[in-house]
Order: structure tokens, then sequence, then C-alpha cells
């Protein structure tokens, strides 16, 4: 994705790494690491697994189910996903469990760093000004909305809460499949600040990710940059001037790199 960045003149704030942080070997994440911080690139890695991936019927029945943390053993392997990922330098994690996202608030200043930022996933989402809220109140640091919302609710939640919003502009089928590239310039206005994501429709799930998808996951990274490459243009020709955050601005969780 960084090469592709900067081949097309793309901005990237922050890239999500979905398959978790138990699929990466300890040499992979220092790397990972150690890009990012060189590109000031934020690198938020999901705590897994999570029903989808375990023995729930329930999580391969539908979409809905496939998110949370299925019992407590989950729970723990998602902290213990968030703890591995602080170990090697990473300051954000993607949480699509409440109850995970309650632990990582908790236990940030002890068990986790204090800067630790907590990117809840579209699957578990926000869809109201209440909602949105209580993810707010129990550490959220971003919080990524339903891909079907109105800008009109879109901008009900921003009036609610003080954290970034995160909303897809193309969104994966499994979420919706929406390609609402044509409303970036007033998704900005109503809801910054704001993270505007570049899912992809017609495109496989591949998580968990691996050597056996590298041709695949490589192809889907390329065309997200350049998804977003497009929407840049789009929002240039709408006239509407939009403030960009430089890389490494306050607030972007970069990896934090140790000399040990």
């Amino acid at each position: 994705m960084l090469e592709e960045a900067a081949r097309l003149d793309v901005r990237l704030h922050r890239i999500s790494q979905g398959s978790g942080v138990f699929m990466q070997t300890d040499a992979e994440l220092d790397e990972m690491a150690r890009l990012a911080a060189a590109a000031r690139v934020e690198v938020s890695l999901f705590a897994r697994p999570n029903a989808a991936w375990g023995l729930s019927a329930s999580g391969r029945a539908h979409p809905g189910f496939a998110a949370p943390a299925w019992g407590q053993e989950q729970v723990v392997a998602g902290l213990e996903d968030c703890v591995r990922a602080a170990e090697h330098g990473f300051r954000s994690v993607l949480i699509a469990d409440v109850g995970v996202l309650q632990l990582v608030g908790a236990a940030r200043g002890t068990l986790l760093p204090p800067d630790l930022q907590a990117k809840v996933s579209v699957m578990l989402p926000a869809s109201n000004p209440a909602s949105a809220r209580v993810l707010e109140r129990l550490g959220a640091s971003t919080i990524n909305l339903p891909t079907d919302l109105t800008l009109a609710q879109i901008a009900a939640i921003r009036a609610a809460v003080e954290v970034p919003l995160d909303v897809y502009v193309e969104a994966p089928d499994n979420v919706g499949g929406f390609v609402r590239l044509h409303e970036i310039p007033e998704l900005i206005r109503v809801a910054a600040p704001v993270y505007v994501k570049f899912g992809l429709r017609n495109a496989p799930d591949v998580y968990p990710a691996g050597t056996h998808l590298e041709a695949t996951t490589v192809a889907l990274s390329r065309e997200r940059v350049r998804r977003a490459r497009l929407g840049m243009e789009l929002l240039e020709r709408s006239g509407y001037v939009a403030q960009t955050s430089e890389l490494g601005a306050a607030g972007l969780a970069l990896p934090a790199l140790t000399t040990a």
C-alpha cells in the first residue's frame, strides 16, 4: 500500500490489517511497525479471533453474528492480541467486541500503554448518537459507522461525539457493497474529523490472509489505494476545499519503536 500510495500521490493516514495480530510472526510485526513508523502512517491491527473464526454456528450463519468474541476464551485472546501488538510498538488496535473494548479502556496505563488507541470496527457499528456515545465512553478512539447511514444521520452522530468517525465510501460486499464516492465532499463537511475509508465491492473476503493468498491480497491493497486516488480527484473537481491532516499529525497512533 505504501508503494502504491507513493506511485499515485495518495496521502495515507491509517492502514488497517484485518487478519489479526496473532496471524503475524514476531518478525513480520517488527517489519510492519518499522515501515509504518518510517512512513509516518498509523497501522491498526485487528484483535482476533472472533465468533466466525471459532466454533460459533451463529457466526457462520450471518455476518451480524461474526464479529463478537464468542465466550470468555476469545475475550482473553483478543486482549492478548492487544498486548502483543503494543509490545511490538503498535499503538492502534481494531476491535469488534464491546467487552474487549471496555477491557482495553480499563487496561490503558497498566497492562496496555496509556496512548493505545482503540479503533472500533465496522462490525461493531454505531447506528445512532446514543450508541456512539456509549462506545466513546467505553474508550473508543475512533468509531466506524454503518455503511448505509444517510448524511443527516451521520451529522447527528457527529454532533454527539468528539472522536473521529470512520466512514466507508466504498463498502465491501459483506457490509453492504455501497459505492458513495460522490458523497465525499458533503461527508467531510458534516462528519469531520473523519477517516474516509475505501473498501472494495466485488472483492473476496480474504481474512485470514497469508502467503497462499498473497497475489490476491496485494492486488486488493493496491486497488484500495487507487480508489483513494479516485476519491481525491473527485473531491478536487467538486470545488470543496477540505482540510487534510499532515502525515504523523497529532492524534494519529504511529508505532512507537524502541532501540531495545
